[in-house]
């Protein structure tokens, strides 16, 4: 089996020519593909729209796509461990018609509503693994379902959008971190890049980590290793339910309001930002740092469309699509060779 991820040891190779020496593996060839995607589009962006290439433009890149990158990290690690969660888009939706309910219609304080869809959201994700894992059930009619459970529950809280007034939320969606050139940080942007890095030192650095590349790139194997499979699957399908929570709370804190169909279709952007960040659909290859610039592209094709001012926002999902396909056609031409490292 090749490698179970970016920390795990490997026996030194022998020297061999400059170019077996410089070229990269196959592992991270499709993150560097995507780096240079993610490099000529903001160029290619810079070049010709006036500001684009400044650090508030940069700062909206990251913090307009926040709750989508939220849910994406979650997602990164359902894919690397083999599997796909389409309840995502509708949990973000559930969440946030939950809490502005509870604290404009019921009068629950923020924290309190905030506590409870986190812990909902963990749980319904935790049940959703142990269909999968417990049962050995398919992944996209388990997640199907949590997709059509989600979206039953937000429409019987409510129809309607509900604008969030409470002082607490008034004050969280005004929160900013000024920078010394101007730029303002929001505290949905903080919340985004404190998971990436918290997702990638898990990921990278420690042992469960380990295991969910090692489950993606054979199960198999893994069981053969020892490794807690079941738990590992478990507990990546929580961890999602997790994100997709935590992206409704961001959600709300961005929009102000909440409402049952916010997040509708966001789990094929995710999907489609993990995808193209250099994760590989079958599992196994891939990191929340590539989700992020598979976010970030996402970011910069709707900017630019917004930018050129004469552009349908249609045409982002037209692009979208075009560079999905390639990255998938890519990974179909990896796929094979890496079975058989």
């Amino acid at each position: 089996m090749s490698s179970i991820g970016p920390a795990s040891s490997q026996l030194p190779r022998a020297p061999g020519s400059f170019a077996q020496r410089w070229m990269p593996s196959r592992q991270k060839l499709p993150l560097l593909i995507t780096l240079a995607v993610f490099v000529a589009m903001y160029l290619a962006a810079s070049l010709r729209y006036d500001n684009f290439f400044t650090p508030q433009v940069a700062l909206n890149l990251v913090g307009d796509n926040a709750f989508l990158g939220i849910a994406a990290i979650g997602m990164t690690f359902v894919i690397l461990s083999g599997g796909i969660d389409l309840s995502v888009g509708a949990a973000i939706g559930c969440c946030t018609i939950f809490i502005a309910n509870m604290v404009e219609v019921h009068g629950w304080h923020p924290a309190a509503a905030i506590a409870v869809v986190l812990a909902g959201g963990t749980s319904i994700g935790l049940l959703q693994g142990v269909l999968i894992a417990l049962f050995d059930l398919q992944p996209f009619l388990v997640t199907l379902g949590g997709l059509f459970l989600y979206k039953g529950l937000g429409l019987l809280i409510s129809t309607e959008s509900i604008s969030l007034t409470h002082p607490a939320y008034v004050w969280l969606s005004g929160f900013t971190v000024h920078l010394h050139d101007g730029a303002d940080v929001p505290l949905w942007t903080l919340l985004f890049l404190g998971l990436l890095l918290i997702s990638t030192y898990i990921a990278a650095w420690r042992p469960v980590g380990r295991a969910v590349y090692a489950v993606g790139g054979s199960e198999q194997s893994a069981l053969l290793m020892g490794l807690p499979v079941m738990r590992v699957k478990i507990g990546v399908y929580g961890f999602s339910g997790f994100c997709a929570a935590l992206a409704g709370v961001t959600a709300t804190i961005y929009m102000s309001s909440g409402a049952a169909v916010t997040g509708g279709g966001l789990e094929l952007d995710a999907i489609a930002a993990v995808v193209i960040g250099g994760t590989l659909l079958s599992g196994g290859v891939g990191s929340p740092i590539g989700t992020l610039f598979g976010v970030l592209i996402f970011g910069i094709i709707q900017t630019a469309i917004t930018f050129e001012g004469t552009l349908s926002s249609w045409w982002a999902r037209i692009v979208l699509g075009l560079l999905l396909l390639a990255f998938i056609v890519l990974q179909t031409l990896l796929q094979p060779r890496e079975n058989h490292t």
